[in-house]
Order: C-alpha cells, then structure tokens, then sequence
C-alpha cells in the first residue's frame, strides 16, 4: 500500500494551479493522499474552495485533517464542506475505510492540539483559560483513540495536524513544544495501534521520529518534505 501524504500547502486565493500537475503526477506513484492540515493560509471559505480545486482531480482517494491555519477564521464547517463538495474525505475524530485492491485501508484522524510532551507540558490548573487548552487537547486525542478503536482494516494510520512526539520537533525552538504538540496523541496511538502516524505543523520540524511503542511517525509539512508530497509504502498489519 503506497500512501501519498502532505501538510501545510497554505493555498490561498489567486493560487490555482499549483497542485495541478503534481496531483496528477499521483497515478501509479500512490495508492491514496492524506493531507496534514493547514491547507489553507487564513481559513476562509474561498482559499478551501481553491484547494478544493486542486485536488478534485485527484487520481487516488483524498482524505484530509483541518490544521489550525484552516481554522482561523472560524469558518471550519464551511471549509470542510468545500473541501467535500470536491470528494476529499475530511476527519476530526472520526476515520474512514478505503478499499483499494483488495487491501481495507483505516485512517483515522483529528486537528490535534498542543499540551507539550515529558518535561514540558501545560498543566490543568490554575485559570480558566489553562484548564480550556489542557482540556482541548485531552479531548481530541481521546477522540483520536475512539476513532482507531472502532476501525476494522487490514492497515491503520493516524492523520493529525499537531505532533504526537517531539522527536519530529527537532530544528524548532524547543519553548514552543507545548504549542506544536501532545504525547497525548502518542498515547493513544499506541494504545489502539497503527502502522503509520503522520502530522504537519512544525515547518521547521524534523521528518522522522517513533511513538515510545515503536509507531513510525513522519512529519509531512510541506516545508519539511521540499517536495509536493512523500510516499510511505505500509504493509497490511497481522
């Protein structure tokens, strides 16, 4: 199973044509695209309906995760309905099945959030706003979790914006880790499996890291790759 992935394209409006050829360069390359999130540069309903554009041609299935450029401007339900309207999948906490010869292909995905990681982590105490952010990003790794649980597949991968390890943080300024971040989403990786855990965000990130259970996690942003996507090549999961 060849798996496409890519983060934080942050296409705007005026920038059609960009993916164009490198989309349909995805025949016979991958079997499917996941997109990281971050796919917009502001969140609006017209930069997700430029993206729309782009990827509606797609020769493999699209299924993508918003990042936290995409929900900017407080228009999430309209870019995940843009970005639908072209037939790209769009998770958050919920996952999907593809059947691609012969092989049930579960993604599972979430936005993510921060939090930190050992050693760094934002504690759920003290003002109101703390216990928001610690309980934002308990929240969307549970659901990240259920969404694994429930999937019946012959291969899994977790999609998601935010980092689950710090690993793939490595070239940004460490002060920032809580706000790229959460172990949080590792825990959950680990605890309900999968073959693949991949995020955007971090442009300055490093490409390759593992959960402490031994899940490869790659860090897709586009920036990162310095090419249109990457390709992962994942093997049905005993």
């Amino acid at each position: 199973m060849r798996v496409a992935a890519v983060g934080d394209i942050h296409l705007g409006e005026g920038m059609h044509g960009c993916y164009t050829d490198d989309v349909a360069a995805l025949e016979g390359t991958a079997d499917v695209l996941l997109l990281a999130g971050d796919l917009t540069r502001h969140g609006t309903v017209a930069e997700a309906k430029v993206v729309a554009g782009e990827f509606a041609g797609s020769p493999v299935p699209v299924v993508a995760v918003l990042g936290n450029h995409d929900l900017h401007s407080d228009e999430g339900d309209g870019v995940t309905a843009a970005l639908a309207d072209a037939g790209i999948v769009v998770l958050e906490c919920s996952s999907t099945v593809l059947h691609l010869d012969g092989v049930r292909l579960g993604v599972a995905g979430t936005v993510g959030f921060g939090g930190g990681f050992p050693n760094g982590m934002v504690a759920d105490f003290g003002e109101p706003e703390m216990k928001a952010f610690a309980a934002r990003g308990r929240a969307l790794a549970a659901g990240l979790g259920e969404a694994l649980r429930t999937l019946d597949c012959d291969v899994t991968v977790a999609l998601m914006h935010y980092a689950p390890v710090p690993e793939t943080l490595h070239g940004e300024p460490r002060e920032i880790y809580p706000f790229l971040g959460s172990h949080l989403l590792a825990d959950v990786i680990d605890s309900c499996g999968a073959a693949l855990a991949l995020h955007g965000h971090a442009h300055a990130g490093s490409p390759d890291g593992r959960t402490p259970g031994g899940v490869p996690v790659h860090n897709v942003a586009r920036p990162v790759l310095h090419r249109p996507y990457r390709v992962f090549t994942v093997e049905p999961q005993e």
